[in-house]
C-alpha cells in the first residue's frame, strides 16, 4: 500500500489517489480495515501467529495531522474520528499493530509463564 501511487510516492500522493479512485463509491462500499500479523518462531520449527485488526471507513477528505500513511483517511465511526485525529496513546491502543502485539503478549504468557 505504500507504493499505491508509485514506488516513490508520498503518503499525501497515495491518499489523493485513493480519494480519486473512490470518488464515486458510496460509504457502504468504503468499508476497510488495517491488519497486522505477528509471528513468534521458536525451537524445532514451532511458531504461533497472532493477528490484529481495526475496522473503519475510508473518508473522502483527510482529517487530522497525526499518524502517517492512510491514517488521515481511515475513519472510525464509533469514535467519530480518523486515525490521524486520535491522540497517540489511543491510536496505539486501538491500532491493528497494538492489537496484534497484545495478542502476542497473551500467547507468550501461555507458553512461557
Amino acid at each position: 500500500s505504500a507504493r499505491f501511487a508509485g514506488p516513490e510516492a508520498t503518503d499525501e500522493e497515495n491518499n489523493l489517489l485513493l480519494i480519486e479512485k473512490l470518488r464515486n463509491v458510496r460509504e457502504a462500499g468504503r468499508k476497510a480495515w488495517f491488519s497486522c500479523v505477528a509471528v513468534f518462531y521458536y525451537a524445532d520449527n514451532r511458531y504461533f501467529i497472532c493477528e490484529g485488526r481495526v475496522y473503519g471507513v475510508i473518508t473522502d477528505r483527510p482529517g487530522g495531522s497525526g499518524g502517517f500513511g492512510y491514517d488521515p483517511l481511515f475513519f472510525i465511526p464509533e469514535l467519530g474520528k480518523t486515525m490521524a485525529e486520535l491522540p497517540l496513546e489511543v491510536k496505539n491502543r486501538l491500532s491493528h499493530r497494538g492489537r496484534a502485539l497484545k495478542a502476542l503478549k497473551l500467547r507468550l504468557r501461555e507458553f512461557f509463564p
